[in-house]
């Protein structure tokens, strides 16, 4: 009908003048204003960055209301409240449905929302509120300073560490990664790399993480066999000639991808490891390199295998001759963890370029089969002394090595010397030396897990032997261990 007017909801009908509602549909309607009035495309590049950030100033004003206002009534459709939840009046399910139905947007985004807000709002206590959990992130939501996506990275990970952590150290690791976010300056950031400026979300999620781990080194990257994760990777369905790669990586695992990757793409070249008769093998079918596993002791699952055949060719390929090098070195995995954490076996390490921690047993099995190097710092964090590589087994004593060994020397393993570690026998940490009457070939798996599956190695007169688990030789004695096959002996 002409000049009828567009039906209003039931809720905005009731709505008095100066109700808050009517407050913030006014300043709603001045800034649709504002924004009809600009031509964006034909701003000039000043006026274009200015714009930019004050549009991104409103919206996180905006995302924290919506946050609040979530919350809100969230808390009045409260199950527990009976026929006086705000749900049940609405004649909605629940909070959600309530939600979705006033705001149109995703269940999901709901739960977002509220979760979020349950963190940084007051709380419910009788007839009095208590703070929010993190008073710092709902001061920066409120002010407009900090947005919802910093927001959530800070209390998702401090809420993984906060049971088991002083809340001191919360509260200290929340102001100083709301600090970061906002580029406020405070006490916790006095003094710190970027002080004074504002990073992005995804910086600050990777600062969080590092947060967690020094909070709570044993809850980020534990030690314990059970609890450390393995990396995974398969293959989703043929789609468009493609297969699509699906999996995760451990820390440690990706930071021998990015090295591998960086290098060749910096050198823009490919990789031509196999040789021609294995290609042939491999695009035959034949082949599959590094898919024999250990016959004994092997508990992986499909998934698992295959991230090992992919470590198993990146690690070839890195000690491969033929590997372009960058900045005149091989690709290399780079390992940071601090002396007194290495001393005291407690702690993580850190791999250039990749976010999360590794356990401090993969820093000593890395450590063992790479070696290290003491970097010393000044009291303003300069270098003052980088010391020459140490517990490293050269690749003299490694062809020796091979040599002697011929691949793992675990009974069945079938991976050759090309795709295994060097092993020290007697623990670097026991003072064990680095030669090569101390030293074996482990393939990863057996390297990875010989402190706890059992296996135990000796060297007798220069040549190894092992003892298998109790499940394998309920008597428990000692073997030669498998050697190379131009050596074995005939029977």
């Amino acid at each position: 009908m002409a000049g009828a007017s567009a039906p209003q909801s039931p809720v905005a009908s009731a709505e008095a003048a100066d109700s808050p509602a009517q407050l913030v549909r006014q300043a709603r309607l001045a800034v649709a204003a504002a924004l009809d009035s600009i031509s964006f495309s034909l701003l000039g590049d000043t006026d274009a960055l200015a714009v930019l950030a004050e549009v991104e100033q409103l919206g996180r004003r905006v995302d924290a209301a919506r946050v609040s206002t979530a919350t809100d009534v969230a808390d009045r459709s409260r199950n527990i409240l009976g026929h006086d939840s705000l749900a049940w009046k609405q004649g909605a399910r629940n909070d959600v449905d309530l939600i979705t139905r006033l705001t149109r947007v995703s269940a999901r985004e709901t739960n977002r929302r509220v979760r979020l807000g349950r963190n940084v709002s007051q709380r419910r206590a009788g007839a009095g509120m208590l703070p929010p959990y993190y008073p710092a992130v709902a001061g920066g939501l409120t002010r407009g300073d900090l947005g919802v996506d910093a927001a959530e990275a800070i209390v998702t990970t401090l809420d993984k560490v906060s049971p088991s952590v002083a809340p001191d150290d919360v509260l200290t690791a929340e102001r100083a990664l709301v600090a970061a976010a906002t580029g406020a300056i405070t006490e916790e950031t006095q003094g710190l790399p970027g002080e004074g400026f504002a990073f992005s979300a995804d910086l600050i999620r990777g600062m969080a993480v590092q947060w967690q781990a020094r909070l709570d080194p044993d809850g980020t990257a534990p030690n314990e066999d059970v609890a450390e994760p393995r990396s995974t990777v398969g293959f989703g369905v043929l789609r468009d000639g493609l297969y699509p790669l699906r999996g995760a990586v451990t820390a440690e695992l990706r930071g021998i991808m990015n090295g591998i990757f960086d290098t060749y793409l910096s050198a823009h070249a490919a990789p031509a490891f196999p040789t021609e008769e294995e290609q042939a093998r491999m695009d035959s079918g034949a082949f599959i390199p590094g898919a024999e596993a250990a016959a004994l002791g092997d508990d992986r699952n499909g998934g698992e295998k295959r991230a090992d055949i992919l470590r198993g060719i990146f690690e070839a390929a890195s000690r491969d001759p033929g590997t372009p090098s960058m900045g005149g070195a091989a690709p290399t995995v780079m390992v940071h963890v601090n002396a007194v954490d290495l001393a005291d076996g407690h702690g993580v390490g850190w791999i250039d370029g990749v976010e999360a921690p590794i356990s401090m047993r993969t820093v000593n099995r890395l450590i063992c089969a790479g070696g290290y190097r003491k970097i010393a710092f000044g009291e303003h964090g300069e270098v003052l002394h980088l010391g020459v590589r140490q517990r490293f087994f050269n690749r003299a004593q490694r062809r020796a090595i091979a040599a002697r060994d011929g691949g793992c020397i675990i009974p069945g393993c079938p991976v050759s010397a090309a795709w295994a570690e060097v092993h020290h026998v007697i623990p670097w940490l026991q003072h064990g030396p680095t030669n090569i009457d101390n030293g074996v070939l482990l393939c990863w798996l057996h390297h990875h897990s010989i402190e706890t599956s059992g296996w135990l190695i000796r060297m007798v007169r220069g040549k190894p032997e092992v003892m298998a688990p109790v499940c394998y030789d309920s008597a428990r004695v000692w073997v030669p261990a498998q050697q190379h096959r131009a050596t074995a002996k005939a029977k």
